[in-house]
C-alpha cells in the first residue's frame, strides 16, 4: 500500500513513534466513524437490544392475543336438531264375535280383511276393496280356487290369484283376488284400498292376494261382519 504523499503517516519507517501514530490514527477513525459525537458503541449496542426485544414483545403479545380471542355466537343462531316424524300406521284390532281357530275375517264397513292361525293370532292384515252389501255377513267356506281368472259381466277385464269363498246376488262368484286390470290398465291404485270400489270381489295388493292364495285352501273358514 502506497501511502506516499497523503500525509497521514511521518515518512519514517519501523519505528516507535510511527507505530504509536499509526494506533492513534486508528482510533480516531474507528471513534468518528462508528458512531455520532458523544456516543458509545456499547450504548448504540445496548439501544438496538433493547429495541430487539421490545418489538419480539409486541408481536408475541399480539399472536398470544389473537389466540385466544374466542367469538361468541348467540342461541338464537343455532340451528335447532332437526326430528324426523316417523308416521305410524294405525293397526286395527280385530273384530269381536268373529269367530275362532284359522280363518280370515272380512269387515264390510272397515274395508279389512284379518288372517287368523289355528292358534288365533293374527298373522297378516290388510286393506281391501269390496262392495257395500256384499256378500251377506255370515260364515263361509273357500270352496276354489284360480290363479288367473277374468269377470263375466266386465268385458276385458283380468286378474290373478282368485281365491272364491261365496256367491254373490247376482249368482256371480265373489271372492280374494289383486287389483284386476281392464285392457292392461290397473282398475285403481294400491293407495285407494280400503274404500268401496270393488263390484263384489275382495280386491287387495298383489302380495296379498298371493298371500292368500297360498295360505287359504278349499275349506277355510272365511268369517264376514259388519
Amino acid at each position: 500500500m502506497d501511502l506516499k504523499g497523503k500525509g497521514a503517516f511521518p515518512r519514517t519507517h519501523g519505528s516507535e513513534t510511527e507505530t504509536k501514530d499509526r494506533h492513534n490514527h486508528l482510533q480516531h477513525t474507528v471513534n468518528t466513524k462508528g458512531a455520532p459525537s458523544g456516543i458509545s458503541l456499547r450504548s448504540v449496542i445496548s439501544r438496538v437490544v433493547s429495541i430487539v426485544v421490545l418489538v419480539l414483545a409486541v408481536a408475541n403479545g399480539s399472536a398470544v392475543a389473537e389466540s385466544e380471542t374466542t367469538t361468541t355466537v348467540p342461541d338464537s343462531t343455532i340451528p335447532a336438531t332437526t326430528a324426523t316424524t316417523v308416521t305410524t300406521v294405525v293397526e286395527l284390532p280385530l273384530p269381536r264375535q268373529s269367530g275362532s281357530g284359522r280363518r280370515a275375517v272380512y269387515s264390510i264397513r272397515q274395508q279389512h280383511v284379518w288372517v287368523i292361525n289355528g292358534d288365533d293370532e293374527v298373522i297378516r292384515r290388510f286393506p281391501v276393496s269390496g262392495m257395500r252389501g256384499q256378500p251377506k255377513p255370515g260364515k263361509y267356506s273357500v270352496f276354489s280356487q284360480s290363479l288367473t281368472s277374468f269377470s263375466p259381466e266386465l268385458v276385458g277385464v283380468t286378474f290373478r290369484y282368485m281365491t272364491r269363498f261365496a256367491i254373490g246376488r247376482n249368482g256371480g262368484n265373489i271372492g280374494f283376488h289383486e287389483i284386476p286390470v281392464r285392457n292392461g290398465k290397473p282398475m285403481q291404485t294400491v293407495e285407494q284400498l280400503g274404500t268401496f270400489r270393488g263390484s263384489g270381489c275382495l280386491r287387495s295388493s298383489t302380495e296379498d292376494a298371493r298371500f292368500m292364495y297360498s295360505w287359504a285352501k278349499p275349506g277355510t273358514t272365511v268369517v264376514v261382519v259388519p
